[in-house]
């Protein structure tokens, strides 16, 4: 007849009894053992990730906006027509004449009559700084 062990010992042929060298409980009163539910953490994990790339995203989308207005801007008081060197610090306005063509001028909108586009400060990197707009003007 041979030699049965009951289903709580635990019995190797190489090993013998080696209950104590297992890294889980293996008798009756033992905790029990189950498997994490990693599905459920790994959907958390990426939903987390998720959001912080689009939120990342939607960052940089409005950088992007903004950069793409800043150089359109410039690229528009650069093209206008102006008959002197712009000084960096200083104030200028840009207008439009009656044959739809820019033009930069030092004279403000409160002392003339003519179709301001928007107020601009030349800063120390040659760069226009929109100062106020007309909310009507697009691109």
């Amino acid at each position: 007849m041979e030699n049965k062990k009951p289903d709580n010992i635990v019995f190797s042929d190489d090993k013998g009894y080696n209950a104590s060298l297992l890294p889980y409980s293996t008798n009756v009163g033992a905790p029990v053992i189950k498997m994490d539910d990693v599905v459920s953490w790994k959907s958390r994990g990426i939903s987390n990730v998720n959001k912080e790339f689009e939120t990342k995203f939607n960052e940089l989308q409005i950088q992007y906006q903004n950069l793409m207005k800043e150089y359109e801007w410039n690229e528009l008081v650069y093209s206008s027509k102006f008959s002197f060197e712009p000084v960096i610090g200083e104030i200028y306005h840009l207008y439009i004449d009656k044959e739809r063509m820019y033009f930069l001028s030092l004279i403000s909108p409160q002392e003339w009559n003519k179709e301001h586009v928007g107020t601009f400060q030349l800063n120390s990197n040659k760069k226009w700084i929109i100062l106020d707009e007309k909310d009507t003007f697009s691109f």
